[in-house]
């Protein structure tokens, strides 16, 4: 497998590599178009897709049309915008944080779930739901916006740092230890959620529902502002994580020699996917297999590179997130099915369709 361990284009990546690359990039782009306008047009109440562009055209300084109403622009602007801005950012978020994992780790099946991220994050957002804030703090207007978000963090952060830290073997990460380490994180950081639901109240547990089976309901601006500058930390790091990345991918020796600082590059980028994915856990609850499938899958299509694969996985994972999404509203409309069973429901036998024509292509 051909990395850009030192973002210089190597002799076996040819024109047809590039020209691949960027295909897949502008259709990612179309693909994600496509899925917001959907997104904002599809619902309960079907808007026309003119009607959509005429309302998101007039807050850009282009005028609109006279047959949009109030209330097609009310539920545009106050309930399906702030959501689909939402599902994209979490979507991007998880899809991101999984690439940077899997290559820290230089292990295709690492995602924030197997590594003990979500299982914190959700546990720590489940105690805050249930214990609520000091009456004291209750009373700070960003606490409040941020009190999720900070406690999912930490939560994410502490279990990361506890897989990490157990599956280093002198001085390595052993692959093999991470898996198990972060099922083991996972059980205790899901017992801790297990008790902390018994012993909250009615209240709380509808909450707490929503954190467990994941859910973009919560799409208000509130909510959008609440991660926005969480997704936008690891967003910016793509282009100085890619290659660190790709040296990594070469192994410690060789990234070392590049002049890669690895215990350094590994701290900052699972400080940073902590700090993201607990975020995007505390507004939209755990989704499952987006983190996992997403950069799996372009790795299939565009190769290992980094520089390419970290912004198709922030494009592929929106787009992702908000057609399960979509389906989610529609399928049992007038209710509602929780994004995360649509995501494990489309994602495990997709999943499972590559690992099986994987294993034909091997010896």
């Amino acid at each position: 497998m051909t990395v850009l361990a030192a973002g210089r284009i190597p002799a076996a990546a040819d024109r047809r590599q590039i020209r691949r690359l960027s295909l897949t990039l502008a259709g990612l782009v179309l693909l994600l178009v496509a899925a917001v306008l959907a997104s904002i047009s599809i619902g309960p109440a079907d808007i026309p897709l003119s009607h959509v562009l005429a309302i998101l055209g007039r807050h850009l300084g282009f005028g609109g049309l006279d047959a949009v109403t109030g209330r097609e622009a009310a539920i545009v602007e106050a309930i399906r915008l702030p959501r689909t801005l939402l599902g994209a950012m979490v979507g991007a978020t998880l899809a991101v944080s999984g690439a940077m994992m899997q290559g820290l780790f230089r292990n295709p099946l690492a995602d924030p779930g197997l590594i003990g991220v979500s299982g914190g994050a959700a546990f720590a957002g489940v105690t805050v739901i249930a214990l609520g804030m000091p009456a004291a703090l209750a009373g700070i207007p960003l606490l409040n916006i941020y009190a999720l978000p900070l406690a999912a963090f930490i939560g994410g952060l502490v279990a990361t740092v506890a897989v990490y830290r157990l599956s280093k073997r002198d001085g390595r990460v052993s692959v093999t230890m991470m898996l198990l380490t972060g099922i083991a994180v996972n059980a205790l950081a899901a017992t801790g959620t297990g008790y902390v639901v018994f012993k909250a109240d009615e209240n709380a547990m509808r909450t707490i529902t929503f954190w467990t089976l994941g859910s973009l309901s919560g799409g208000t601006w509130t909510a959008v502002f609440a991660v926005l500058p969480f997704a936008l930390v690891l967003l910016a790091a793509v282009a100085l994580a890619a290659r660190a990345l790709n040296g990594v991918l070469l192994g410690e020796a060789v990234a070392l020699h590049l002049g890669f600082p690895i215990e350094k590059v590994t701290r900052l980028l699972v400080g940073m996917v902590a700090l993201a994915v607990g975020a995007a856990v505390a507004v939209s609850g755990m989704i499952g297999f987006v983190g996992l499938l997403v950069p799996h899958t372009l790795r299939l299509i565009i190769g290992a590179d980094h520089r390419g694969l970290l912004p198709a996985s922030a494009l592929l994972g929106a787009a992702l997130l908000l057609g399960a999404d979509l389906v989610a509203r529609t399928i049992v409309a007038p209710a509602e099915l929780p994004v995360g069973i649509v995501t494990t429901g489309l994602g495990a036998p997709v999943f499972l369709a590559l690992l099986l024509r994987r294993r034909g292509t091997q010896p």
